[in-house]
């Protein structure tokens, strides 16, 4: 992926990701509050030996100091030194126990030992690191004070004893919430990115795109009103969704398809829109001068008599098996040059009528006499009617529904076209949508001040 892919998760999925910061940041804070302070103080003990004062002897005397600090470190963690200490201070806890509370460092290069105590009680914290410093200047006195020796050589000294600490060091609040945030962030963007390696519908252009080289000729925009009004360009010529229409019919114009001038108009999977686009394509044409046919080649669930509110009850099954004339079926539609034939009756061989000569016969004739022929056929992928039609005609329209078909149906239906030898002259998406990350008019160079509002 790219980085405006990126980008466009991010943009697309900002609820969630938010969402999951703040939740990030209440865990920390609520962790943050259920736990009980902890207050340090640090008592620092200088390690020294005594010598004559001689310069060798002193050097030496540092190098030796070093060395022995790095034990003492061991020793005050030891019960030879906690011992005495929850023994002076009356403590009820164990060595083992004060040790973990207790941390004794040696910072490197220096013969200094700091001594760290952290409590829920900061006297009690201050108290115990200057006991346990005593404690050690008395175990080292022990140790280094060997046979033949009546006093110890080495000298522990409190350059600086504990005080009381005015202010917690754990919890860390605005660490907490920090560190909090940032998984909650990172939690969210993972989530992002996997809803969206995950999703295999189609939503935008580029999904289109990235399944066929084939062009994308037109985007309709979703209409929550369009069951009401499925002819936008006679119900609200100036919508936004009648535009996108005489869009589709300006890119269809362009297109080469070795002179041919009749095209199916189908869809993967049922209820994509594939009817509504077919008929107001077809008025779209007719409103720019073009002879038009509408022909309804779904002789299974026949739409197109509905949508245009003709009488449906004879057409083009009739006209296939002989039983009814063209010219007696044939029908106009507005004031326009759009002539309409019905699909007529169910037939209960759909595929073998819509590939027989008979077919092929009608759709030659058609060529000669109109400027384009439009045919509104079934999905590809439920039935084959679509694609037998479509080796009769210049190409197929494949019309894919925006958040409603996944890409491997797309694929298949393009597979099955391509497995007749059918062409695809274009490709349109519908139901776009027109806010947010995916919508349509997002960077597709769509919405330049028409001025047609989405009526809702």
């Amino acid at each position: 992926m790219e980085l405006r892919d990126y980008l466009h998760i991010l943009r697309k999925n900002w609820l969630i990701i938010l969402a999951l910061t703040l939740v990030g940041v209440g865990a920390a804070a609520a962790y943050s509050l259920t736990r009980t302070p902890l207050y340090e103080s640090t008592s620092t003990v200088a390690v020294s030996t005594q010598t004559s004062g001689a310069i060798q002897e002193l050097q030496q005397g540092s190098s030796f100091t070093q060395a022995r600090v790095a034990t003492y470190v061991v020793v005050a963690e030891s019960p030879l030194v906690l011992d005495p200490v929850i023994n002076e201070l009356g403590l009820d806890m164990t060595a083992e126990e004060l040790a973990e509370i207790t941390t004794v460092s040696a910072p490197l290069n220096t013969t200094a030992i700091n001594i760290s105590v952290q409590d829920a009680d900061p006297q009690l914290a201050a108290d115990v690191a200057n006991a346990t410093a005593a404690s050690l200047g008395d175990a080292v006195e022990d140790i280094e004070t060997t046979a033949g020796l009546t006093a110890s050589p080495v000298k522990t000294t409190v350059i600086r004893p504990a005080l009381p600490a005015m202010v917690p060091v754990s919890p860390n609040v605005p660490l907490n919430l920090a560190l909090g945030g940032l998984i909650g962030l990172a939690l969210g963007v993972a989530i992002a990115i996997l809803r969206t390696v995950l999703d295999t519908k189609v939503r935008t252009a580029r999904d289109i795109a990235q399944l066929s080289d084939r062009p994308l000729i037109g985007v309709i925009p979703f209409d929550p009103k369009a069951a009401e009004r499925p002819i936008i360009l006679e119900a609200d010529p100036t919508n936004q969704r009648a535009e996108s229409f005489r869009a589709l019919r300006t890119n269809l114009q362009f297109i080469e398809m070795d002179g041919g001038t009749s095209f199916v108009m189908t869809s993967s999977i049922p209820s994509e829109g594939k009817s509504t686009t077919a008929v107001n394509l077809a008025i779209a044409l007719a409103d720019a001068g073009k002879r038009v046919a509408l022909i309804d080649t779904d002789l299974r669930k026949p739409k197109v008599a509905d949508y245009l509110g003709i009488e449906g009850a004879v057409g083009l099954t009739d006209v296939l098996i002989g039983r009814a004339n063209i010219t007696d079926v044939m029908l106009p539609w507005g004031r326009r040059p759009l002539y309409v034939l019905p699909a007529g009756k169910v037939p209960p061989n759909p595929s073998e009528l819509l590939g027989s000569s008979q077919m092929k016969a009608l759709l030659d004739d058609f060529a000669k006499t109109f400027d384009v022929v439009i045919c509104d056929a079934p999905p590809l992928l439920p039935v084959t009617d679509a694609a037998v039609l479509s080796r009769l005609t210049a190409g197929a329209i494949v019309v894919t529904a925006a958040g409603r078909t996944t890409t491997h149906q797309l694929d298949g239906a393009l597979e099955a076209l391509e497995t007749v030898g059918a062409k695809v002259a274009g490709l349109v998406m519908t139901m776009a949508p027109t806010k947010g990350p995916d919508s349509y008019m997002y960077g597709y160079g769509y919405g330049y001040g028409y001025g047609y509002g989405r009526n809702q």
